[in-house]
């Protein structure tokens, strides 16, 4: 079992599941409370990972982060190196490919808060970032960690964006779901199905909890 594309992949997973919580409930609270008419468009442009085919996505990031576009030509005035097939390379294609994952949870959760809270909060005098930390917050914690936890999962599984954009370096942008594909071609299936079976209860057991975070307690009947 490749170990140290697992730690790599657990790594990216972790570094984007905290990008994407910064980033995701603030764009998910806009999202649900936003009048703006044109707000689906920007709710299309969120979902868009969703359908777009990973090679798709990857080979356009791969532009973006390339050595001839504005950010491949900054960050390589910056660091001295490109940006493309890099491990911060993955990081940008594993936010954007994983944003969807982050944002229709928490949106979701922020959608079915009672409105007249809302409203009682801003009579009250509170201002909108008091009345997100102590009453939006809190009554979304669930759809919030759902997000957390499904990012976490969809970025460790992640195969087309992450080899369109990072390659196949041993180390350095080699995550768990390349090694298994390294493992069938070399024929090796034996290891080909350790790290899958491992990538499968994993993925199984992420789920379960996510399911778990959402449900609703059955309502108890009153006794007759």
């Amino acid at each position: 079992m490749d170990w140290t594309a697992i730690a790599l992949s657990v790594r990216l997973a972790a570094i984007v599941s905290a990008i994407l919580l910064v980033i995701g409930v603030p764009i998910a609270y806009w999202l649900t409370f936003s009048s703006w008419r044109w707000r689906f468009l920007f709710e299309s442009i969120v979902a868009l990972p969703l359908v777009l085919p990973p090679t798709v996505l990857g080979f356009y990031v791969l532009l973006a982060l390339g050595s001839r576009s504005p950010i491949g030509r900054a960050w390589e005035r910056w660091t001295g190196h490109g940006l493309a097939f890099t491990f911060e390379a993955l990081v940008v294609a594993s936010v954007i490919y994983s944003l969807p994952f982050a944002v229709q949870p928490v949106a979701a959760s922020f959608a079915q808060i009672d409105r007249t809270l809302l409203e009682a909060s801003a009579t009250l005098g509170v201002g909108r970032l008091r009345t997100f930390l102590r009453v939006v917050l809190p009554l979304s914690i669930d759809g919030v960690l759902a997000g957390v936890v499904l990012t976490f999962a969809h970025t460790i599984g992640e195969f087309g964006v992450v080899l369109m954009v990072g390659g196949n370096l041993p180390g350095i942008t080699r995550t768990v779901s390349i090694s298994i594909y390294d493992s069938v071609q070399a024929f090796d299936f034996a290891a080909a199905n350790r790290t899958a079976l491992l990538l499968l209860v994993f993925s199984f057991a992420s789920l379960a909890s996510v399911y778990a975070l959402l449900r609703k307690p059955w309502a108890v009947a009153p006794l007759s």
